[in-house]
């Protein structure tokens, strides 16, 4: 975050929480824990900071995104967007999150990445499953500094696609 501040999402295992730490690797503190209600998650996936400093955790296993302030208090949860494995969130003012609902090992019925507004609007989605270009394969990583080009990496296609989108 803008502080130097460390966010770290343990979504593995029975672990489902938030650790946050300082520039200087000292604990600060945590939230969380297993569950499906207010900061509670299942299978963390991804966590990114906005610039006002509230944080977003892709709670995949609850098909949603939660958004807290940076104490870890509970703010508000964006749904609709399936499964969320992997998040980032634009430099660019206004901010814009991104977020793939991607496929697990077993099936090639998502692919498509969101871009939503930071109040939880989505304004637009791309892609699919598959494995030709326009095609998502199990994305596991999003970097989207500028609102219009975002890389994807996928682990079944083992690639990282550059993607520039159009106004």
């Amino acid at each position: 975050d803008k502080q130097g501040n460390v966010y770290i999402a343990d979504g593995m295992g029975t672990n489902n929480r938030i650790a946050v730490f300082n520039r200087d690797s000292n604990w600060i503190r945590g939230w969380g824990q297993t569950g499906s209600g207010q900061g509670e998650f299942n299978k963390i996936r991804g966590i990114v900071t906005d610039n006002a400093g509230n944080v977003y955790v892709a709670d995949s296993g609850n098909n949603r995104i939660q958004v807290f302030d940076s104490q870890g208090t509970f703010k508000s949860q964006i749904t609709g967007i399936g499964s969320p494995q992997a998040i980032c969130i634009t430099g660019s003012s206004p901010q814009f999150l991104y977020s793939s609902n991607s496929n697990d090992p077993e099936s090639m019925d998502n692919g498509e990445i969101y871009k939503i507004q930071l109040d939880g609007k989505v304004v637009g989605k791309f892609g699919k499953a598959g494995k030709v270009p326009g095609e998502f394969g199990m994305v596991n990583s999003l970097d989207c500094r500028t609102e219009n080009t975002v890389w994807v990496g996928e682990v079944w296609n083992w690639r990282a696609t550059r993607v520039t989108l159009k106004r």
